[in-house]
């Protein structure tokens, strides 16, 4: 059967998920991590790619990108991160063969709706895996750099993220009192599947304009607006997604 069409329209965010084979371990010290947000760096520039939030779990890793000149920015970013993360993760392992679950999952996310909503999902990963109490405790995400201000040359704010206040102790402020609320397990489900789904994270106008734009008709999408919308202020276990 043939592969379903990846929909990666450029401007469009994206959430991306990339999983271990087997859910195997694909972190196992600190230098990995550094390893693969250097690599993160290098081929997110090279492909024009703006990363706006990510977490890397023991087993797998969380993106929210936006490809800005290439529909096939996320794609050709992702693969050539992922084969130089494996040759660098078998040599230091002494392992050969796959490290990663099949191609990546990814889901379209509408700025207006679910953008926001994405951004808590993927910082809260620690926390739902009970690995820490609060996200700002993980040091493997964009948590610090998106509501403390932490200095970083990966990641990119989302023009959405920037609208949250004119100056940046604004934003930051009202970025974290996003998190003051509990993401309602509806938002949860509807992420999860989405991205495994390969699906669109919008109202049924964002479905519309993106079949107007990639010339593909969208189909059993469970779609409608989330619990919150970006007008309000408005990582993981092996077993959280």
């Amino acid at each position: 059967m043939a592969r379903k069409p990846r929909l990666a329209p450029a401007g469009y965010p994206q959430h991306v998920i990339q999983r271990g084979n087997n859910r195997s371990v694909c972190f196992k010290c600190e230098s990995d991590y550094i390893a693969y947000i250097s690599w993160l760096k290098k081929f997110s520039s090279k492909f024009n790619v703006g990363i706006h939030a990510w977490v890397l779990m023991t087993n797998h890793v969380h993106l929210l990108c936006t490809p800005n000149l290439d529909n096939l920015g996320v794609s050709k970013m992702m693969q050539a991160l992922g084969r130089m993360y494996v040759r660098y993760f078998n040599h230091k392992y002494e392992r050969t063969g796959t490290l990663w679950e099949g191609r990546f999952h990814s889901s379209l996310v509408s700025n207006d709706e679910y953008l926001l909503t994405v951004y808590r999902y993927i910082e809260l990963n620690p926390v739902r895996a009970n690995m820490v109490e609060k996200p700002v405790e993980y040091k493997w995400s964009s948590y610090r750099i998106n509501a403390l201000g932490t200095s970083s040359t990966l990641c990119t704010p989302h023009f959405v993220f920037l609208n949250l206040g004119a100056s940046q102790s604004q934003r930051l402020a009202n970025y974290r009192a996003l998190f003051k609320e509990e993401l309602p397990q509806t938002a949860i489900d509807k992420i999860q599947s989405g991205t495994r789904r390969g699906l669109v994270l919008g109202s049924d106008a964002f479905k519309l304009e993106i079949e107007s734009i990639t010339g593909h008709r969208l189909k059993h999408e469970a779609l409608g607006r989330p619990p919150q919308t970006s007008r309000q202020l408005t990582t993981d276990h092996s077993e959280i997604a």
